[in-house]
């Protein structure tokens, strides 16, 4: 049974009070990168035991072992820096850089949910080891990131801070390479640690062997207390 009371209130038989009055202005709705950021757990998991974090290495990484797994790339390194930012590079393709529906493409697959890369492969469907929810995750969920594109002779370069475009995509200079590089630094603000374990890295890199993607992954940890660089064939 519940009764209502004069302050827009009910109260049930067990004492339970509750709003009698459930309007639309009591809705909330975030989305993108406010979505990302209120709820992290949502989207990586915990972020006070590890788990979190280390999922944003993954996504990280799964652009690249994505170009690897479409013949586009053989070479991988993940960094794990000195002051806590780690960086993915590859040497696949690069991120298109033109303009669509008046967004550069970069800066749509860093901000906006559910935005990737289509990949036609003949062997079908990606791996659902490679799927995930998008480097978006990373961008919200860091303080500051740094995405570098080498692709049609051109180097671009942006950044965000928490998400949030800080500098847009400009050109820096010719180059004879390809591929991206992210570079991001953990929110400190959102997870208990940002400490990366380059172990429970290695571990994660080794159980993708089975996908035998043709790629060379170089994990390279360069802080001055776990110095170390391991390479891997997947």
């Amino acid at each position: 049974m519940v009764s209502a009371s004069v302050w827009g209130e009910s109260t049930t038989d067990f004492g339970v009070t509750v709003l009698a009055c459930y309007t639309a202005p009591m809705i909330d709705v975030v989305s993108g990168i406010e979505a990302v950021r209120k709820r992290p757990g949502m989207y990586v998991g915990d972020v006070t035991d590890g788990s979190g974090l280390h999922y944003l290495i993954e996504e990280a990484a799964n652009n690249a072992l994505a170009e690897a797994w479409a013949g586009h790339c053989k070479n991988i390194q993940i960094t794990l820096n000195a002051d806590c930012s780690a960086t993915v590079r590859d040497d696949g393709r690069g991120i298109p850089t033109q303009t669509w529906r008046d967004e550069p493409i970069p800066q749509m697959v860093m901000t906006q949910l559910h935005c990737s890369g289509k990949f036609d492969h003949e062997t079908g469907a990606k791996p659902k080891e490679l799927q995930g929810v998008g480097v978006v995750v990373v961008n919200a969920l860091s303080e500051r990131l740094e995405l570098r594109i080498w692709r049609d002779a051109t180097e671009h370069c942006m950044r965000f801070r928490r998400g949030r475009l800080d500098v847009p995509l400009k050109i820096v200079g010719e180059t004879r390479q390809r591929g991206t590089e992210l570079t991001f630094s953990p929110d400190p603000e959102i997870f208990g640690s940002i400490q990366f374990d380059s172990n429970r890295i290695e571990r994660r890199l080794r159980s993708l062997s089975h996908l035998r993607l043709g790629a060379i992954i170089s994990l390279v940890d360069r802080r001055p207390e776990s110095p170390r660089k391991t390479t891997l064939e997947i």
